[in-house]
């Protein structure tokens, strides 16, 4: 996301989440910051009316007008336009309702989302990953930055896998586990994976690949230097640079409907006998170097090997 804000554009800040997740004290403190009080007006879009109300004098204090809109029907590009005409805000606040499909959201031409935050409560998530997986996936998937809060008393086992699952539909953001004391520090334990991490050779079972995927993605200096073996499903690409491909597997992070390829970077000098679609098994060296797809630094494979393998038909689910 980017945060020098053009002069030509009006740029939402989105915030989602769940019914009683907590976006309307995260707005409220937000509002509260030194760092938050900039130049101008701002208009606050409120689609969900929880237990919790804003403060109206801090509102007046930091130049906040709200509008509440109870349908999704009601938020076409042409009212948001309006708003602005009336309002004249230098930037918008929004939050979300969580039962209205973000992927439905269209905005004005000029409107840009700068930073979307998902807020998600702890002690229910389980929950709506049952029941509303997809509505889950949307909130999601653009957003750089994930809270989950009231973890209190939960497992470390459960917030590994909660933070797992997290990771699959929202690969970039920075994911934050909150109790009533704070941030938690939680990092997957190396005896909660399901293979040996100091092996000479990690092999990576088809049905360890998205666990292995997820962290080597969050912590890939766990894997600097070590090798690893696994069965994957080759991409190319005309882009590519010779003598690269990515070896990965189709994931469904939401539903059937929502389907991604997780792949590494792979060096290997011949590439090029393979084609995209093609099964192989990989054992390569795992290194961490700048890649433009991370924006910095992250895991690349450096083959030792290739070779033909048979097809995996099942797909990784999280």
């Amino acid at each position: 996301m980017a945060y020098e804000i053009d002069d030509d554009v009006m740029p939402l800040f989105l915030i989602n989440g769940f019914l009683e997740a907590g976006k309307t004290q995260f707005l409220d403190f937000t509002m509260r910051q030194d760092y938050f009080k900039a130049d101008g007006k701002t208009l606050l879009i409120v689609c969900e009316e929880g237990d919790t109300e804003y403060d109206a004098k801090m509102l007046k204090k930091n130049r906040t007008a709200v509008v509440f809109v109870d349908s999704m029907e009601k938020l076409t590009p042409q009212y948001l336009d309006e708003l602005e005409v009336i309002y004249r805000p230098e930037r918008v606040l929004m939050e979300w309702n969580g039962m209205w499909n973000q992927d439905e959201l269209r905005l004005p031409d000029d409107w840009v989302i700068y930073q979307q935050i998902t807020i998600i409560d702890g002690s229910t998530f389980e929950l709506y990953v049952q029941n509303m997986k997809p509505l889950l996936g949307a909130m999601l998937r653009g957003s750089e930055l994930v809270i989950m809060n009231r973890c209190d008393g939960l497992p470390d086992e459960k917030l590994t896998s909660y933070r797992r699952t997290i990771r699959a539909m929202s690969r970039e953001s920075e994911i934050v586990l909150e109790d009533k004391n704070g941030e938690i520090e939680q990092a997957t334990l190396e005896e909660d994976l399901p293979y040996d991490v100091n092996a000479d050779v990690i092999e990576i079972k088809p049905e360890a690949y998205g666990i292995w995927y997820i962290d080597c993605m969050d912590q890939p200096e766990r894997y600097k230097g070590k090798t690893v073996e696994f069965t994957a499903m080759v991409l190319k690409s005309p882009k590519f640079p010779k003598g690269q491909f990515v070896p990965g597997r189709m994931a469904m992070t939401c539903c059937e409907a929502d389907m991604t390829f997780l792949g590494f970077m792979c060096k290997w000098q011949g590439a090029e006998e393979y084609r995209t679609k093609q099964w192989v098994k990989v054992r390569a060296e795992v290194g961490v170097e700048y890649q433009k797809d991370y924006h910095g630094e992250g895991p690349v494979l450096y083959a030792r090997s290739v070779e033909p393998a048979q097809e995996i038909k099942d797909v990784v689910q999280f």
